[in-house]
């Protein structure tokens, strides 16, 4: 569908959107494993269970949630390519049946942008001329390789980093005594929330500090709700 030109510049600017599709979904797969599996761990663990059935309960959630995460992302990703198809094949139609109002239509998405008028029509035939499919996809429908859905992609980056995430309450059920298992196993992932929160702001070229906070208060949120429930039902039961 695109293709893209290899020009070489002596000093190259560095620029992170080219990494927005998989870093959404690897971190949104990461951040849902660490934080679902670990307060479904705690949770039972509060509930005065043996470490057997934490571990059961771990293993379900870690199987449920990265095929949960692999269909969402496919499901709703191929929707999105369903759309850009749909949206192709008609700007392909369009291209064949009425190719000057094309024409026109690319040259005042120019002129809007501050193009002058003689000029911007000019660069619309010119544009045109090498491949008229392709600049009316990136410049009037807005897709480029970037933004491009790709479903198996983002499927299997989120069901990847899901379990990646969704291991580290796993192992914490042998590496922490029982005794200690809930606070140990909270700080720990808490901790790992913080790291990953970092990660993923310093691959986007962003500040560290508060993309780590926020995503640690909610998940320091989320285990404090789940222990609360397990520590209920435990009693109830």
């Amino acid at each position: 569908m695109f293709t893209r030109d290899r020009l070489i510049y002596k000093d190259k600017e560095k620029h992170y959107v080219n990494r927005s599709s998989w870093l959404r979904a690897a971190v949104l797969g990461a951040n849902d494993g660490i934080i679902s599996v670990s307060s479904l761990v705690i949770g039972v663990a509060t509930a005065a269970v043996g470490s057997k059935e934490i571990l059961i309960a771990g293993v379900a959630g870690l199987v449920s949630g990265a095929m949960s995460m692999a269909a969402g992302e496919y499901v709703s990703v191929s929707s999105q390519a369903d759309l850009e198809q749909a949206d192709l094949s008609r700007e392909k139609q369009e291209l064949k049946e009425t190719p000057e109002n094309e024409l026109d239509e690319l040259a005042n998405i120019y002129i809007l942008r501050g193009v002058e008028k003689n000029l911007a029509r000019e660069v619309a035939k010119q544009m045109m001329a090498k491949d008229a499919l392709q600049v009316h996809v990136r410049d009037e429908l807005g897709i480029t390789e970037i933004t491009a859905a790709k479903p198996l992609q983002a499927a299997f980056a989120s069901a990847f980093s899901f379990t990646c995430g969704a291991s580290a309450p796993l192992i914490s059920i042998f590496a922490f005594p029982r005794e200690y298992f809930v606070i140990a196993t909270s700080l720990t992932c808490i901790l790992l929330l913080g790291i990953l929160g970092s990660m993923a702001a310093k691959i986007g070229g962003a500040k560290i500090l508060v993309p780590a906070l926020r995503v640690m208060f909610w998940g320091a949120a989320a285990m404090g709700f789940t222990a609360l429930i397990g520590s209920f039902l435990g009693v109830q039961l």
